[in-house]
């Protein structure tokens, strides 16, 4: 790890390579500035790591994604707005939705550091080639391709994974009811700020009254608890550091392959689950 390199280290080759990279890399040759690395090394949240056994945990996430757009297409109101509304929110919020069902199910997965070519090699390989040095996470020479395109997977970083699993962990901790999870789901589905819905106002009292069931709720359950309420806004509020790109890099891609989500989101929508 270069942020880790002692004084010792300061001499080799390797780690001039690394800095005379750095050098070219920042804006007009900038030397980093002092107190960077006392901030603590960001390389562990950057490694790409990948499923340890992806195909229990792409097959248990493929479940809850049906159980997910079967509670979407079930939802009264949803149903009636068009079409091309219905596809829109749905594009929008399919991720958020899959990682609270992922915490209603309780869907435990663990993921390994994936097996990437050293800095050294990487950096050697491509001076060879005459090219500029790939990202981590990415072979020499391997074209990145976003959720819906072919190629390679770009894995997500440790980092990613460890934000959705501090989200689980605290719907845990929550002990969230069903009736409170399926409240939650209409918060995030009927979302009234995506650009391009037509049905805006409609949508936004279908949001305001979800959280007002909500809050009905948890006043009638938990009436001891005044904060609660407030703790599974903090959720909502957490769900929205959830990437889409993350979710199907990890769950999907592994079983899909190139298969374009919104594609695969439009046919289930369409289909009765």
């Amino acid at each position: 790890c270069r942020c880790c390199a002692d004084s010792r280290r300061h001499s080799s080759i390797l780690y001039n390579i690394l800095r005379s990279e750095e050098r070219t890399a920042s804006p007009a040759g900038q030397e980093p500035r002092r107190g960077q690395a006392s901030r603590g090394c960001p390389c562990g949240s950057r490694r790409r790591v990948a499923l340890r056994s992806p195909q229990v945990a792409c097959k248990a996430a493929s479940a809850v994604l049906v159980k997910t757009l079967r509670f979407v297409q079930n939802v009264p109101c949803f149903q009636e707005l068009p079409l091309d509304e219905q596809l829109l929110l749905v594009r929008s919020c399919w991720a958020p939705l899959l990682v609270l069902g992922l915490a209603q199910d309780r869907v435990h997965f663990e993921t390994v550091e994936s097996a990437e070519p050293s800095m050294l090699h990487r950096i050697l390989t491509t001076r060879r080639q005459g090219e500029q040095p790939p990202p981590r996470g990415r072979a020499p020479g391997q074209p990145h391709h976003g959720p819906g395109g072919g190629g390679g997977p770009h894995l997500p970083s440790a980092g990613e994974i460890q934000a959705i699993k501090g989200f689980l962990a605290k719907c845990w901790s929550l002990d969230i009811s069903t009736k409170e999870y399926a409240y939650l789901k209409g918060t995030v589905l009927f979302n009234p700020d995506l650009p391009g819905l037509q049905c805006t106002q409609y949508i936004e009292g279908l949001q305001r009254e979800a959280q007002q069931a909500l809050n009905e709720h948890v006043r009638l359950i938990h009436r001891g608890d005044e904060a609660r309420f407030a703790k599974l806004n903090v959720v909502l509020s957490l769900l929205r550091s959830i990437n889409a790109n993350v979710i199907a890099e990890l769950f999907f891609k592994p079983i899909i392959g190139a298969v374009n989500m919104d594609d695969m989101l439009l046919e289930m929508l369409c289909a009765k689950l």
